[in-house]
């Protein structure tokens, strides 16, 4: 009786249509060493260049979008409509940046599978988790030290 919930999708019953494991008649063939090697160094490429568009989700886009909507604050005097094209231009650009990381994710596995390494999960959780941690170290830096958040009786702009 098959009771374990590996085999069974989850279920006690039976098994999900479309859960069964993977079987391949047989062990695909490896590539030459040379070609190994040419995978390995584009899943480099595609992991630094998941890092740097991961990157780009804690700072750049963000305040580009601050920026756009501050340039039409400024050309329409509405500050609702410049708010809103922050708005929609920061939805639009983090959603198709992860988009885009997503598909540079499932790239990543199978350019490791390429190069020789038994991949079966991508590295996108990873990276993601590590950049938001780099972002809030910097923005703490920068709130704290750089910027500093100022006094209440001193607001340090004028002269004394």
């Amino acid at each position: 009786m098959r009771s374990d919930p590996s085999d069974t999708g989850g279920l006690f019953i039976t098994r999900r249509p479309g859960t069964a494991p993977t079987r391949f008649r047989a062990l695909p063939e490896r590539g030459s060493a040379a070609r190994q090697r040419i995978d390995r160094r584009l899943a480099d490429v595609l992991l630094a260049t998941i890092t740097l568009i991961s990157l780009l989700c804690w700072g750049p886009i963000p305040l580009a979008c601050l920026w756009i909507g501050s340039q039409v604050n400024y050309l329409s005097g509405s500050v609702s409509l410049g708010i809103l094209v922050s708005f929609i231009g920061l939805f639009v650009l983090l959603f198709g940046a992860l988009s885009i990381l997503r598909r540079l994710d499932q790239a990543w596995i199978l350019v490791r599978r390429a190069a020789g390494h038994d991949q079966r999960t991508g590295a996108l959780g990873r990276v993601f988790a590590i950049t938001a941690a780099i972002g809030a170290i910097a923005f703490t830096v920068w709130f704290l030290i750089i910027h500093g958040p100022g006094s209440s009786t001193f607001s340090g702009g004028g002269n004394a």
